[in-house]
């Protein structure tokens, strides 16, 4: 069977930036390159030295980032040049959605009329003015798109934008690979750090995450909160935990992810108290998952209710409820029999919905629909 090249395009990729959607592409790109799909992704970056990487997922060609508006980087004529060299030589074009440069740039870089791709991460939920003039333009990216990808039935429903291209919407989970277990002396050294009967959050600390939530329910939870991750909310949430006296939560930083990945065999559960639609899915979620760890996250109408499943995988709680989050952390922290069972049902769900091959070999098909002549 005929390999594919597949060009993937969004805003910003590793090593200079880390995020959800970033993991997600990469997950994307190396689960179809099992499939016979041949991936590179477009980006801009601060300094895009080198131009080219080669990375296990596949080719990472970069431009310059001029300046941001709402944290959307945009790019000069020599991106666009640049984007167009790639799609070229692709048989499908990739967009992630939301990024404004890459629908501005899409006239210019179809040039052989391929199909067209758009993952759809999220809604613009918090940029309501920028997203009223933002919104022209998305209908020209959607209307023109072959195929819209959702990554969770339950965002396709909510999502009002979604819902006026509902015919050629799809679905699609996210992936997350399989790794071996920790370093053994990494692990130990950090039972001896933090001990092992510990809740741990892992993420950007960001608006929508719900942390502020998490840290005014500190004075009622009975377990240690281990925070993992850094951002622009990271000195306000460390002064809330201080003005409230909270002695059960410590504040990690930025870590690699092999001390990450000790953490979460570490820990009791995961918790994640994301609040609002921003939050369309949660690989920390798919990592708890596969750590085979109970979960709690918020009913927010999003993906992270299609992860983790209540009373199934972990416990699902209303958002912006300090009470309600104290209650599930304190229920499973009392009960470890529960903990056993919820963690193996979030393992066994990872196993069979959000494994690398489930979701490669899903694209792979979609690419092929797209690019076979009866299409």
């Amino acid at each position: 069977m005929k390999r594919l090249r597949a060009l993937h395009i969004y805003r910003t990729y590793f090593p200079e930036t880390h995020g959800g959607v970033q993991e997600a592409i990469r997950q994307i790109a190396m689960a179809t390159r099992e499939e016979g799909v041949d991936a590179t992704i477009f980006t801009l970056a601060h300094d895009p030295r080198p131009e080219v990487l080669q990375a296990p997922e596949g080719r990472v060609r970069r431009a310059r980032s001029l300046f941001e508006i709402a944290s959307c980087d945009f790019g000069s004529a020599a991106a666009v040049r640049r984007c167009r060299d790639e799609a070229t030589r692709a048989d499908v074009i990739h967009i992630h959605y939301p990024w404004p440069f890459a629908d501005l740039m899409l006239p210019f870089v179809r040039p052989n009329g391929q199909p067209l791709v758009v993952t759809y991460h999220s809604d613009v939920v918090r940029q309501g003015a920028l997203d009223k003039l933002y919104a022209p333009l998305r209908a020209c990216l959607l209307g023109a798109a072959d195929r819209i990808v959702a990554t969770s039935p339950a965002y396709a429903r909510t999502s009002p934008v979604l819902a006026r291209h509902a015919a050629k919407t799809r679905y699609i989970p996210l992936a997350l690979a399989d790794c071996a277990g920790s370093d053994a002396a990494l692990r130990e050294r950090w039972r001896q750090e933090v001990g092992d009967d510990f809740f741990l959050f892992v993420g950007v600390l960001r608006y929508y995450k719900g942390l502020h939530f998490l840290i005014e329910a500190l004075p009622s939870i009975g377990a240690k909160i281990v925070i993992v991750g850094d951002g622009p909310l990271a000195k306000d949430l460390q002064a809330q935990a201080a003005g409230l006296g909270a002695a059960n939560v410590r504040f990690l930083g930025c870590l690699p992810d092999a001390d990450k990945l000790a953490l979460l065999e570490l820990c009791r559960g995961v918790v994640f108290p994301s609040h609002l639609r921003s939050e369309a899915f949660g690989v920390t979620l798919l990592e708890g998952a596969r750590a085979g760890k109970p979960l709690i996250s918020c009913e927010i109408g999003t993906g992270t209710s299609w992860v983790n499943l209540h009373d199934e995988t972990g416990l699902v709680v209303p958002p912006a409820d300090p009470a309600a989050l104290a209650a599930a952390i304190n229920r499973l922290h009392a009960d470890e029999a529960l903990c056993r069972r919820l963690g193996a049902g979030a393992r066994a769900r990872w196993q069979a919905h959000f494994r690398p091959p489930v979701v490669g070999r899903a694209y792979a098909d979609l690419y092929r629909e797209l690019v076979s002549p009866a299409h």
